[in-house]
Order: structure tokens, then C-alpha cells, then sequence
């Protein structure tokens, strides 16, 4: 079964920078198959967009909030996406989701669109 492990997550103060990872696995799962994604979720709040990058890292989208400030990259030797993150600020906070999208399937931001999904890691931003 494919899995998606997050990591990197944690405590930081405004203005401080974070990197995630995200490490895909699994028998069934070929990295550049795939479009990957971002999405984080905040208590009391709908699941938003973050960030996404296609199968070869060609194109990335990213939100408005966050545009400017995080960069999503991606490693097809270590199976790994990564989201550089800069400048955080107290709104940031929130669970960070790691998530796969076939590449054949047309480009979306929609977390409804994305079919795998990896567990989440914790950023809290403080003031």
C-alpha cells in the first residue's frame, strides 16, 4: 500500500523557517507518476491548498497566503517532496499534509481531487 510520511514539522516563532519532507513509499507507488501536494488544516477550519508541483517539478502552484514565502520542491532519486517554508507567521499554524495526485489526471488544487494522503505533521507558529 502507498504511504506518504511527513516530517519537519514543530515549534517556531514569527519569521522563523521550517522545511518539510515527505517521503513516499510503497509497492505500488512510482514517484513520477504523480503530482504532489500540500494542504494544511487548521482547528475549526477547511482543509486549504498549500502548495503542489507536478510530476517533474516542471510547474508549482501555490496560495495566495503562502505565495512568495514557501517553496515546493521535489527529489524522484529520494521519493521525497519537500516544502520550504520562510517567514512564517502566526496564521501558518496548522496540521501539514503530504498528498499524490496521478499525473494523467488533470492539474487540480482541490484537496478532493488528491487520493492519497500521508498523516500530517504539526507546525505552531508562535508571536
Amino acid at each position: 500500500q502507498v504511504q506518504l510520511v511527513e516530517s519537519g514539522g514543530g515549534l517556531a516563532q514569527a519569521g522563523d523557517s521550517l522545511r518539510l519532507s515527505c517521503a513516499a513509499s510503497g509497492a505500488t507507488f512510482t514517484f513520477r507518476s504523480y503530482t504532489m501536494g500540500w494542504f494544511r488544516q487548521a482547528p475549526g477550519k477547511e482543509r486549504e491548498f498549500v502548495a503542489a508541483i507536478d510530476r517533474y517539478g516542471s510547474r508549482t502552484d501555490y496560495s495566495d497566503s503562502v505565495n512568495g514565502r514557501f517553496t515546493i520542491s521535489r527529489d524522484g532519486v529520494k521519493n521525497t517532496v519537500y516544502l520550504q517554508m520562510t517567514n512564517l507567521k502566526p496564521e501558518d499554524t496548522a496540521i501539514y499534509y503530504c498528498s499524490a495526485r496521478q499525473a494523467s489526471y488533470s492539474w487540480s488544487n482541490d484537496y478532493k481531487d488528491y487520493n492519497t494522503w500521508g498523516q500530517g505533521t504539526q507546525v505552531t507558529v508562535s508571536s
